[in-house]
Parts: C-alpha cells; sequence; structure tokens
C-alpha cells in the first residue's frame, strides 16, 4: 500500500482566478483553502447524483497533473520537496500558453488543450525527470493496481521507470472535472459543461505555476501547500 503522505506536482490556476473557482465550484470542494462547496444548480439539474458523478476528481482538487502523487522517498522531507519546487520554479523557461476547451478523454470530462503545446509537454516531462529524487519506489500493490497487463510495452515502461505510465510522449494534460462515464450520460453534461465553461470567456491560459498539492491519509483529499510562480525566458532578455 502507498505510504502517506503523499504528494503532487500539479497545475492550479490561483486561488483567484475564474477557472479555478468554475473547477472548485463543479467539484464541490476547494483545494486552496479546503472548503466543501454547494454544487451549480444547473449541474444538479442535468445529474441528480452530480456528488457521485464527481467523486473521484473531488478527492484531488482541480488541477492539471505534471507530477502525478507520490509517497515520499525515504529520506527526503516536506521541506526539501518545497525547497526543489522554488528551486524549479526559478529556472527560467518558457511558459506554456494553451487554448483551452472542454471535451471528452478516456471517457471523462475535461478542461485540455484545444491543440498540443511542445512547451507544456516539456514543462510536464520535466517536473517528471525533476521531482522524481523525491518518489518513493512503487510498491508490488500499486503496480498491480495500474493493470500494467491492460498498458502498452511504453506505457509499462514508464510505470517501472516514474512511477506512472502517462509521461513523456503518453501525457495529455487536463483539469478533471468528471468521473468516467458512459456515452449516453457523457452528451448532456458535456453541453452543460461547455455551457458554463463559455461564460469564462476564457481563450487562452498560461500554465505559468507549479503548486504542490499533499494528502495527509488515505481518506483525506489533496490540499495545496504550495504555490510558485514559473519565471519566463522572456523576462530574462
Amino acid at each position: 500500500m502507498t505510504g502517506f503522505p503523499r504528494y503532487a506536482i500539479y497545475f492550479a490556476a490561483g486561488s483567484d482566478s475564474r477557472l479555478s473557482r468554475f473547477g472548485a465550484e463543479l467539484l464541490g470542494y476547494d483545494a486552496y483553502t479546503g472548503d466543501e462547496l454547494s454544487f451549480p444548480k444547473d449541474a444538479l439539474h442535468v445529474a441528480p447524483d452530480w456528488r457521485d458523478v464527481t467523486s473521484d476528481p473531488r478527492k484531488y482538487g482541480f488541477h492539471g497533473t505534471l507530477k502525478a502523487p507520490m509517497a515520499a522517498s525515504p529520506g527526503t522531507t516536506e521541506a526539501d520537496l518545497i525547497g526543489a519546487c522554488a528551486a524549479f520554479a526559478g529556472k527560467a523557461r518558457p511558459i506554456p500558453v494553451i487554448r483551452p476547451i472542454v471535451d471528452s478523454i478516456s471517457g471523462f470530462i475535461a478542461v485540455i488543450p484545444a491543440e498540443p503545446v511542445d512547451a507544456l509537454q516539456q514543462l510536464a516531462a520535466d517536473c517528471v525527470r525533476d521531482f522524481d529524487a523525491f518518489r518513493a519506489p512503487l510498491t508490488a500493490d500499486d503496480r498491480a493496481r495500474r493493470k500494467p497487463e491492460k498498458l502498452s510495452e511504453r506505457q509499462r515502461d514508464y510505470l517501472d521507470r516514474w512511477g506512472y505510465p502517462y509521461v513523456m510522449e503518453e501525457f495529455r494534460f487536463h483539469m478533471t472535472l468528471t468521473g468516467r462515464l458512459d456515452a449516453e450520460r457523457r452528451g448532456p453534461i458535456l453541453e452543460m459543461l461547455r455551457a458554463r465553461f463559455a461564460a469564462l470567456k476564457l481563450d487562452t491560459l498560461a500554465v505559468d505555476r507549479i503548486t504542490l498539492f499533499k494528502q495527509d491519509d488515505a481518506k483525506a483529499r489533496f490540499r495545496i501547500i504550495g504555490e510558485w510562480a514559473l519565471l519566463s525566458a522572456s523576462s530574462r532578455d
């Protein structure tokens, strides 16, 4: 069984951003404050069981994964990880900017980039590599829970090397809004979420920070314990 606490390097858009409020309201949980939130009426109208529809992503808070949840490597401390986050953010790099849309991905609904962005793929790959020293090795049970028999050969290799199969070429940025839904249920929910998202008038989104999330134990939700703005390469010119 995975050790606790667990940590993850995610993107969250900022506590005062329209996007963060949008996601927190739909999930019924604000990872910045730890507060429970009431679900929007239009979500409950299209899906009276909205609490169940969003139960999986609610555990993690609204985010985009950069380095997947990990138990801390023996010999490392939370202070070490916080220091590494600050150092990572202080290295100048191109800031990814995406055109965000709401769509279905692998059966669930998420905010995703409308098209691939190389700088975002690179940012995620850098996070996977640079923070791997803080990741405890997968246990046999953890590996089995990933159902390696259903993964491709490359995904299995990544699972064994990086503790998570969907990294590097397999990475797809997404900010999850629902659990997996069958096609019949997905249509009306997708329509409602697209309408809510359109109201934000969010034409572009800069993935301009990294956010450290922590889960204290198996029953706890992830919460935000630190956030660092990325240093733009253009600011060094």
